[in-house]
């Protein structure tokens, strides 16, 4: 076998190690057992249709629990799918809904009024492989009456 052959079997065997190693570390996920009391569910009157609509389309980067899919089993894809759910939440929680002020719960209220219509949210990302999270444009119409009502 050549030495230019050797090298490579030798880089790829590092990479491979590398890539093993890694698995080894993972970050936190973002599960819960039970519905917190300060969810959205818990403390507003959620239409069930609003409800599944919300926890389908939007409760694993807006919530304290994700459902994850197979794939986050990988690193350093899990570590990019953690990342996500952090900044989500950071922009919108519904776990944490009563922890908001009444100003920040109308603005989210219109955020996600905006966000949804704009087609915007779930992110076209997410949406490559979770279909069952697009939004059709009943659930749309469904939410904004929800959150017309909300608002008023």
């Amino acid at each position: 076998m050549s030495i230019k052959k050797k090298k490579i079997i030798y880089v790829l065997a590092a990479v491979l190690g590398v890539f093993l190693f890694a698995q080894l570390f993972r970050p936190q996920k973002n599960t819960y057992q039970q519905i917190p009391k300060t969810d959205i569910s818990k403390v507003e009157e959620v239409p069930v249709k609003v409800a599944s609509i919300l926890k389908t389309s939007c409760y694993d980067c807006h919530s304290n629990n994700t459902n994850y899919p197979w794939y986050q089993n990988i690193t350093p894809v899990n570590y990019y799918l953690a990342e996500h759910i952090n900044d989500g939440k950071k922009h919108l929680n519904f776990s944490e809904w009563e922890n908001l002020s009444t100003s920040k719960k109308h603005h989210a209220l219109k955020e996600i009024l905006e966000e949804i219509e704009a087609k915007k949210m779930p992110l076209k990302s997410y949406l490559l492989l979770h279909q069952q999270a697009k939004l059709s444009a009943t659930d749309i119409e469904t939410l904004k009456n929800w959150i017309d009502k909300n608002l008023n």
